[in-house]
């Protein structure tokens, strides 16, 4: 049985890994900035799940909840590093503000994380971190280029991380989904407040066709019980 914490768990790809963790008798703690839209996944499995508050660009609630999770269930495993939003504008139109908060969530809270939990997962030699970028930092779609550049920060990060912690028996795995029936394109989903006419089709309707969604979420989990396993199949930075 392993301990997974998962980030972003109120709804889409977060929420769906955490019900399906739970349900192949793992320990998760499931996390969200809104604790309550995750209290219902806690109560189906009151002795294996604790649901927590996290905003992971709040370093100040970070430690305490891997403290809470270890104190809990002994360690954690495996962290998933879900959380996070999408963000439309064109490159010159983009608020800086905007920026800066989309690189607060999809990249610093992850080094935030991830540098909160290595400590345990050091001193036991073993470990998953599955970091979930996007396809996005592959193609980079026409109004996304910021959120395709925070993605791929992540990519370029978990890469390096992989050298390093390989040799201490901690995975490193990097996700890139594609669309999935999701809210990303609703409540997951901002764009600029002070958009720039000349962009309104390559940077505005294009990018927004991207977002439909073409198949449902779903989390699947590989056959196995041990922490110490490899880890999940999916692909993993540097190939």
């Amino acid at each position: 049985m392993a301990t997974w914490l998962i980030t972003g768990c109120s709804t889409g790809l977060g929420r769906a890994l955490a019900q399906t963790v739970l349900a192949n008798g793992h320990n998760a703690v499931v996390t969200a900035r809104n604790v309550t839209a995750v209290e219902g996944i806690a109560a189906a499995y009151p002795d294996t799940a604790l649901a927590l508050p996290l905003d992971v660009t709040n370093t100040a609630e970070i430690g305490p909840v891997v403290e809470h999770g270890r104190a809990r269930f002994g360690g954690i495993d495996v962290l998933v590093n879900n959380a996070g939003y999408g963000y439309r504008a064109a490159v010159e139109e983009a608020d800086d503000a905007d920026i800066r908060q989309l690189f607060d969530t999809n990249f610093f809270g992850v080094v935030s994380m991830i540098k909160a939990v290595l400590p345990g997962m050091r001193a036991s030699r073993a470990g998953f971190i599955l970091n979930i970028s996007s396809i996005g930092a592959r193609i980079s779609p026409a109004g996304s280029g910021y959120y395709s550049a925070s993605k791929a920060a992540l990519e370029s990060l978990s890469g390096s991380l992989h050298k390093e912690l390989k040799p201490l028996g901690i995975n490193v795995t990097v996700i890139e989904p594609g669309a999935f029936r999701t809210d990303f394109a609703g409540r997951s989903l901002t764009q600029s407040a002070t958009p720039i006419k000349d962009y309104a089709e390559t940077a505005g309707s294009a990018a927004r066709r991207t977002t439909r969604s073409t198949a449902p979420s779903r989390a699947t989990l590989p056959r196995r019980r041990k922490p110490s396993c490899r880890s999940p199949k999916a692909r993993t930075r540097p190939p």
